[in-house]
């Protein structure tokens, strides 16, 4: 290798000693690590991924190395390197703190120190990658070359890499850094439409979720939406994580429930989702409660759960729609349309809400809701406690975005 590398002019290859000895060092790093990979996949029992990720851990440190040493060697064609090396170098850490786990928990498994002591250390090798992403993240954003022959064109892929990273070590305040990172050279950097489109629809999923988690769902939905309209039709795993997002941030943001066609292609999330919309549209606040228990812990893994609770105001206001229709029409005079009924007794509410309801649910309570209807818009109109009636808006404005 060293010989071809170096010595061999008929190749075609000329690079100084510097990068020589640097690519030297990298092709090494790489045929050891290929050992163990090779290794591990033969089941060879002094083969592991911790060793795999090591090699490559060094790989990863040569490459960055060859940017950053002698005035930086490396020219602006080998930038999609950092790209793959960052790439399999997260996947490798993961493979390895995988296997360091269960190593762990055959060692410790029955006693009380593994209760105490299990968590700590448990995503080690993914953290050691993650500052190395780091590295390659600020290489490319910190280069001042001239664009054509800059690394800047690196920075959406690492950038992914990086949020990737730091979701799955559950570390998601960190990507504010990336962000405020990104804004800050925004002038610098080429547009965001230049850059290849699977990086472009990873960064703005990643920057939607971020924004739904921080409760901006607006801005969540505008990235999520600009993800979905490029996401592939045939990169179905993605198309259904953007999915997972989107449809809370509509039902959130304009009261909307996904059309069966959009989730027939997605059995996971028609699974999830159809239940709660079906009973969000039947107003039925039993069968959302328990929609929402039955999917509680696929909810909370994919952080959507405190969202989707947040449902069951559109489930109440439906209801109480139902309500308000079959109060029907108060009686016309002087031959005048009739109008609808827009004074409805409390009790008509409470006993809609009880319907079905295995807890019980008294006055005050029936009132918090009403009034919370009101307040969030979802019901215009307002409570006369003395009468015991709820008094509704008329000409069709009753229950904004629905006709009534």
């Amino acid at each position: 290798m060293r010989y071809y590398i170096v010595q061999d002019r008929s190749s075609g290859v000329k690079l100084s000693k510097a990068q020589s000895n640097t690519w030297i060092d990298i092709f090494v790093s790489l045929w050891t690590t290929a050992k163990e990979v090779v290794g591990v996949l033969d089941g060879s029992p002094s083969a592991s991924w911790v060793k795999a990720f090591d090699a490559y851990k060094e790989l990863a440190n040569h490459l960055l190395r060859g940017y950053t040493s002698n005035g930086g060697q490396f020219e602006a064609w080998t930038v999609p390197c950092l790209y793959i090396v960052g790439k399999y170098l997260r996947l490798f850490a993961v493979k390895a703190d995988a296997e360091a786990k269960s190593q762990d928990s055959v060692a410790f498994g029955d006693g009380f120190q593994d209760d105490i002591m299990g968590n700590f250390g448990k995503n080690e090798k993914l953290e050691q990658a993650a500052w190395i992403i780091n590295r390659m993240f600020t290489l490319c954003l910190n280069d001042r070359s001239p664009i054509e022959e800059s690394r800047k064109w690196g920075i959406y892929g690492t950038t992914g890499l990086l949020f990737k990273t730091y979701f799955r070590l559950n570390s998601v305040n960190l990507t504010k850094n990336v962000l405020r990172a990104l804004d800050a050279s925004q002038d610098d950097l080429p547009p965001l439409q230049s850059f290849p489109i699977s990086h472009v629809v990873t960064f703005k999923y990643y920057r939607g979720v971020i924004a739904f988690l921080d409760e901006n769902y607006s801005e969540a939905e505008q990235y999520l939406t600009e993800a979905w309209q490029l996401c592939h039709k045939g990169a179905h795993r993605n198309r259904e994580l953007i999915l997972t997002y989107l449809i809370p941030c509509h039902l959130l943001t304009t009261h909307t429930l996904p059309r069966k066609e959009l989730l027939e292609p997605f059995p996971r999330l028609e699974a999830l989702f159809r239940p709660l919309c079906q009973c969000i549209k039947k107003g039925d606040l039993a069968g959302f409660d328990a929609a929402m228990l039955a999917g509680e812990q696929e909810f909370v893994k994919r952080r959507i759960y405190l969202t989707l609770e947040r449902g069951r105001d559109i489930a109440l206001r439906n209801l109480c729609r139902k309500v308000f229709i079959a109060g029907g029409f108060d009686e016309s005079k002087n031959g005048e349309s009739p109008i609808r009924r827009t004074r409805v007794p409390m009790a008509e509410f409470a006993a809609a809400m009880r319907l079905g309801n295995q807890t019980s649910i008294d006055d005050d309570e029936v009132e918090c809701f009403l009034a919370n209807l009101i307040y969030k818009n979802l019901m215009k109109g307002y409570i006369a406690r003395e009468r015991g009636i709820v008094v509704l808006s008329k000409g069709g404005t009753a229950f904004p975005g629905t006709g009534l």
